[in-house]
């Protein structure tokens, strides 16, 4: 039986008070943040009401084209958005390593845990496919976001060490090592302390959302078991494939570093 509350239009308005909170604070803080807090709020409100929308649709016309089209405008948005918010000017190439190391990561992660570990018939229904690629795609925005940052601002601020390097005859992969490797650590970071974190000190939003809805708390974990290692997945896979190839766009064709 489904015992969901239904929220009033003035009970959802109550919860904004907690960003008028947030908006006191950075205030009296001296933090200029509130015109970011205000656009950032509104954003999330239109764009869940408009995502709410077409979920409403989706369901009711379940198609291949219409599912998968939905995932490919979640991807190409989470790519765009981790390269609007990089911390420096980054060239097309490590733009398009980005985009491929998303995509690829994503797909792969996403395709198995559709046909393998769900075995969903059909393949493209819209309630189980968009949610998970939704938390699939977002977790591995946030690890290759991390990720860029962390490989641009080292291979920056490490330039003589890896120049130093070269001179002595090391190759870039070798030269650039430690830099990776502190890259992929960044990354997976916060989906290692998710990970730990997990079931003891929080609730995640799949197991939340099922349980709220009325699934057995048993069946919750399970899923949320699943979609978690698919996230871990899908997270290092894309940013294995970002780092390997994103630190080779630092050197030119005769293996000299180029910043």
């Amino acid at each position: 039986m489904n015992n969901t509350i239904d929220l009033m239009f003035w009970q959802l308005a109550a919860a904004y008070l907690f960003v008028l909170l947030l908006v006191m604070i950075v205030r009296i803080k001296g933090i200029p943040r509130e015109k970011e807090i205000f656009i950032a709020t509104v954003r999330m409100t239109l764009q869940l009401i408009l995502v709410g929308y077409i979920l409403v649709y989706l369901f009711d016309h379940a198609h291949p084209l219409y599912t998968s089209l939905l995932v490919v405008v979640m991807l190409v948005f989470a790519i765009r958005t981790i390269i609007k918010r990089a911390k420096k000017e980054m060239s097309n190439r490590m733009k398009g390593i980005i985009a491929f190391s998303m995509s690829s990561g994503i797909m792969v992660s996403l395709i198995c845990f559709i046909f393998i570990v769900l075995n969903l018939t059909p393949w493209y229904d819209p309630r189980y496919v968009i949610p998970i690629a939704g938390m699939i795609i977002g977790n591995s925005m946030t690890g290759i976001a991390l990720g860029v940052n962390s490989l641009v601002e080292g291979m920056h601020s490490q330039k003589d060490k890896v120049e130093a390097a070269l001179m002595l005859g090391a190759t870039p992969k070798h030269a650039a090592r430690d830099i990776v490797n502190k890259a992929f650590d960044a990354a997976m970071l916060p989906t290692i302390n998710s990970m730990v974190g997990m079931g003891i000190i929080f609730l995640p939003g799949m197991m939340t959302g099922q349980i709220l809805s009325g699934t057995s708390p048993l069946v919750a974990v399970e899923y949320q078991i699943a979609i978690m290692l698919g996230i871990v997945g899908s997270v290092s896979l894309s940013v294995i494939l970002f780092v390997q190839l994103g630190y080779r766009t630092f050197f030119n064709h005769r293996s000299q570093l180029d910043l």
